[in-house]
């Protein structure tokens, strides 16, 4: 009788603990998607708000609020982000210091590129001379300083302030991912590239699992009780 109490003791506190940390990790994707939720109705309050206008590298906006910059492609210091793919075929970005009034500037991403063009300024990519204005979104920033462009001009991550130490001029701390520009870019290439999708991510159906590992813990460990009592070694 001992032996079989010891055993239910075990079974139910494994159990226990099992459906707990389930039902935790449950609730923590619940919370993660709540999260998400709140970013995303952030990010399409700001995508609506009106245009700011970007005219020194000192200006303050949020990520995702639509932009506008006019000034002139310093092409010479333009650089590649490594491996972004649009439609499936594997490519680069195109990123391209837009000086200011005040000579400050502003990194502008101005679409992709396929993979075989490797080494920046992209011929065949080249933006409009002269004076533009560029219209479209700011977007994060990517990195923290540590990753720079190589010799070749090419960096992994769109990292603003590991870009900037390369540059002679002050840099606004976001790029403008472009929409559209006056006058328009004179060939096909870059080709745009389309703002990340709004998901909620996997955090329900990862929720989802939890909860039924929590409940798949409990009704095995019923059934372990079950068979323990009408097993014939739990009789007295």
């Amino acid at each position: 009788m001992t032996g079989s109490r010891s055993r239910r003791a075990i079974v139910v506190g494994v159990a226990t603990v099992v459906a707990a940390t389930c039902v935790g990790l449950g609730l923590w994707q619940i919370r993660r998607l709540d999260e998400r939720r709140a970013l995303n109705a952030q990010i399409l309050a700001r995508r609506s708000d009106p245009p700011i206008v970007i005219e020194r590298a000192g200006a303050r906006a949020a990520p995702y609020r639509r932009a506008v910059a006019h000034g002139a492609y310093d092409v010479e210091q333009e650089v590649l982000v490594f491996g972004r793919s649009l439609d499936g075929e594997a490519g680069h970005l195109v990123v391209t210091p837009l000086v200011l009034e005040d000579e400050s500037a502003i990194l502008v991403v101005r679409g992709w590129v396929p993979f075989a063009m490797q080494t920046p300024p992209i011929p065949r990519a080249a933006p409009p001379a002269g004076d533009v204005t560029v219209r479209g979104s700011l977007v994060p920033d990517e990195g923290d300083g540590s990753t720079t462009p190589d010799a070749a001009g090419v960096i992994r991550v769109l990292d603003v302030r590991g870009i900037a130490s390369t540059l002679r001029d002050d840099v606004f701390p976001m790029p403008l991912q472009l929409r559209d520009q006056a006058p328009p870019q004179p060939g096909s290439l870059p080709a745009p590239a389309p703002l990340p999708e709004l998901s909620e991510g996997p955090h329900l159906s990862y929720a989802l699992q939890w909860f039924s590992f929590a409940v798949v813990s409990v009704v095995g460990a019923a059934v372990l009780l079950r068979r323990d009592r009408r097993s014939p070694t739990a009789a007295p």
